[in-house]
C-alpha cells in the first residue's frame, strides 16, 4: 500500500467510524505528514527519536533509535492480528 491509499483508506475507514466529524484525504496527509516527516522537513516521530525518546504506540509497537538506525518493533496486538491473518 502506498501512501495516497494509505491516505485514503484511513479517511475512509474514519468515516465508516460514523463519528460526527468526517476527516477529508487532505486532514489525512497532514496528519500523516506531521507524523512521519516528509522530504522537506521531519515528522514528530523522527523528531523524537533524534532526541533519544523512544516513541510507543500502545499495543501497536514502537520505534526506538540506537546505533544511528531507527527501528520498529510490533506490538502484542499487531503481532497477534498478522498471526491470526496469515495462519
Amino acid at each position: 500500500m502506498d501512501k495516497s491509499r494509505l491516505i485514503e483508506a484511513t479517511a475512509e475507514k474514519a468515516a465508516a467510524a460514523g463519528s460526527d466529524r468526517s476527516l477529508r484525504a487532505e486532514d489525512v496527509e497532514r496528519v500523516v505528514d506531521a507524523l512521519f516527516g516528509t522530504v522537506e522537513r521531519p515528522g514528530t516521530i523522527a523528531e523524537a527519536l533524534a532526541g533519544g525518546e523512544p516513541v510507543v504506540l500502545g499495543s501497536f509497537g514502537g520505534f526506538d533509535h540506537a546505533g544511528g538506525t531507527a527501528a520498529f518493533r510490533p506490538g502484542k496486538a499487531l503481532t497477534e492480528y498478522l498471526e491470526g491473518a496469515t495462519g
